[in-house]
């Protein structure tokens, strides 16, 4: 097992965002979390990322290492959980290779480094292209693919992605999941969370729903996308 969460418990002040959520997921393996908008999506990411404080009685493991032992960088630098945040979180005034540079400053393998900017390149043209254009002038779909590239530059064990798919044009969106694909079969695990369900459940092999923070379903996503409930709630009928 790669990532253990048990019990997770996040509140917001007085408002209890996440109440108790449990889940695992295995090397490899594509995960989603699909759910309304403020179900609690982000909030788990964000919890994993350790951006955010976690209740007591909260357990996270990873690699059989205590999460909640770990600040925010080194659950980057060290366990090599990369996120990719809602919004991009890019640094606009910095160029493509900037940014992907930027990604690295922990890491001491410069020949790795220089490998995977060359894989970066060869999953996104696109950026290769753009590589000394700054990046708040690329367009929605070209940030979504820097996002991307730049956690995979963390050195990355799992990439965590905040819903992806926001705001682009389907052929970008597909584009973007086809990437994920593939890096995914090069050895990265994926917890993606998404309001698309339907990209989200064809995308990944399990999946869970999350519904105003608790989970009310989990399984295959063959099943959980012929399943009524997920299908009236998030599939349009």
């Amino acid at each position: 097992m790669l990532l253990s969460v048990e019990n997770l418990r996040v509140s917001y002040d007085n408002i209890k965002a996440l109440h108790g959520v449990s889940f695992q997921i295995d090397e490899g393996e594509i995960v989603c979390i699909i759910g309304a908008n403020g179900a609690g999506k982000s909030t788990t990411l964000r919890a994993i990322s350790r951006l955010i404080p976690v209740e007591a009685g909260t357990k996270m493991t990873f690699m059989g290492r205590d999460l909640l032992q770990y600040p925010p960088d080194k659950v980057v630098s060290e366990l090599g959980i990369s996120h990719v945040p809602e919004g991009r979180r890019l640094f606009d005034n910095l160029t493509v290779m900037e940014n992907l540079r930027l990604a690295t400053f922990a890491r001491r393998d410069g020949r790795a480094i220089g490998k995977d900017l060359d894989r970066v390149s060869s999953i996104f043209p696109r950026l290769s292209e753009r590589k000394n254009q700054k990046a708040g002038t690329l367009s929605g779909g070209e940030q979504q693919m820097l996002a991307v590239g730049r956690a995979f530059m963390s050195g990355r064990k799992i990439m965590l992605l905040d819903e992806p798919s926001m705001g682009l044009a389907p052929l970008l969106m597909m584009s973007v999941f086809d990437s994920l694909g593939e890096i995914n079969r090069e050895g990265t695990t994926i917890l993606i969370v998404e309001q698309n369900a339907r990209m989200a459940l064809q995308f990944a092999g399990r999946g869970y729903v999350l519904e105003n923070g608790r989970l009310v379903l989990e399984g295959g996503s063959e099943k959980l996308l012929v399943n009524p409930q997920v299908k009236k709630a998030y599939l349009g009928g």
